[in-house]
């Protein structure tokens, strides 16, 4: 399970840790900070792009061959950005590694599940995204902080460096366990035709684009609290990764204590007042602090209970629907940096929050017709035949 962890912390370093070297980046490839975004955007839509697609074609591959593989792949996209003379090579260095990425998540996600016993899944699942979380609060902090003190290269250096690592892990320690069951393109994709997935889906969409356009160009949109400190971009990291690991673990108990709708509509209006506020709070660093804080609690307080009202309308097919969520996911990832980049322009950096308010609005609105599609469908589950009898005294006038 570890081995596994240390996989998803490799590749969810690579992922948030373009953000923090950027203006690096920058100058040495000789591009504007808004062109030097779109690595992100490519990573991130490579990514999602190629994640349905490559699950179907490595469908028969043992699932250890398949991750120690993939790893490697990841690795050496990571090694050829790291050694690229020009942007150009940086590109295709960040499609290699988001074509191991793509299959390293959901394949360590489904490994985890078949090492322990039915009723220990919850944890084992709970382990492995810890990776991701892990690289939110620890890895990119740290590999800003690396880039920081000597060259961004470095960086991503180290991140190659966890992906070896993390194939040594696999293919030492990890036992082979039962191929899953092939399931096709086609079928993968089926869900997107119940219209309650598809709006949940959406709602991930908006959200994840609203919540990423100014993580993508973070340094560039509190560099006034910053200061230009590597040091400083580094502790505002490590504030929203441990404030999302918080928002993560606590909407658990919240989405069960007080369901879906009301942890959403909070999460997101918490979210529209922060993003809202940003052009002010990301002047110094104390009220930069408690705005990363916020934006963390309350961005990552948003996947629990979207994956929970995921899984409470897909019945057996909630896999489908969860993978195509990180579908989602990272294309609202990849999104953010194309709708980043032209905020630049519009805009300028430190009023990146106000177009980021914008997609939480609209995904606050998809939030609640995703509650409203839910819940006519279940109405009309329950509605009594033709012909049923109305009973005054019965709570729905109807036998059922």
């Amino acid at each position: 399970m570890l081995v596994l962890t240390s996989a998803t912390f490799a590749v969810g370093t690579d992922g948030f840790l373009i953000a923090g070297i950027l203006p690096d980046i920058s100058r040495s490839l000789d591009v504007s900070p808004s062109v030097a975004g779109q690595l992100v955007t490519f990573f991130a839509l490579a990514y999602a792009l190629l994640s349905p697609v490559l699950a179907a074609a490595t469908a028969s591959w043992p699932r250890r061959r398949l991750l120690v593989t993939a790893l490697l792949v990841f690795t050496l996209g990571n090694v050829i950005v790291a050694v690229a003379p020009d942007y150009g090579v940086a590109m295709a260095g960040r499609l290699v590694a988001a074509a191991g990425a793509a299959v390293v998540t959901p394949a360590a996600t489904v490994v985890a599940t078949g090492l322990v016993p039915p009723e220990q899944r919850g944890r084992a699942l709970a382990l492995v995204v810890a990776g991701l979380s892990a690289a939110t609060a620890l890895g990119a902090p740290l590999g800003t902080a690396l880039g920081g003190a000597g060259h961004w290269r470095l960086s991503l250096w180290g991140v190659a460096a966890l992906g070896i690592v993390a194939a040594l892990g696999v293919a030492a320690l990890l036992p082979e366990t039962p191929r899953p069951p092939a399931v096709g393109l086609r079928r993968r994709l089926a869900p997107l035709r119940d219209i309650r997935i598809a709006t949940v889906l959406s709602t991930t969409l908006l959200t994840l684009t609203g919540l990423y356009t100014v993580y993508t160009y973070i340094s560039l949109s509190f560099d006034r609290a910053t200061d230009g400190s590597g040091n400083r971009l580094a502790l505002l990291l490590v504030v929203f990764g441990l404030a999302a690991t918080a928002g993560n673990l606590t909407a658990g108990s919240l989405t069960d204590r007080f369901g879906t709708r009301r942890v959403l509509t909070v999460a997101l209006l918490a979210c529209v007042v922060d993003f809202a506020l940003m052009p002010w709070s990301g002047s110094g660093l104390p009220s930069a602090l408690l705005a990363v804080a916020v934006w963390g609690v309350c961005g990552f307080g948003v996947l629990v209970p979207q994956q929970h009202r995921l899984i409470s309308v897909s019945g057996a097919g909630a896999p489908l629907s969860i993978a195509l969520n990180a579908t989602a996911t990272y294309l609202g990832v990849g999104l953010s940096g194309v709708i980043g980049a032209a905020g630049l322009h519009l805009v300028g950096a430190h009023r990146l929050g106000l177009i980021s308010v914008v997609f939480l609005a609209l995904g606050l609105c998809s939030a609640e017709l995703a509650h409203r599609v839910i819940r006519r469908r279940e109405e009309s589950a329950t509605a009594p035949a033709d012909g049923a009898v109305p009973l005054p005294d019965s709570p729905s006038g109807t036998v059922r």
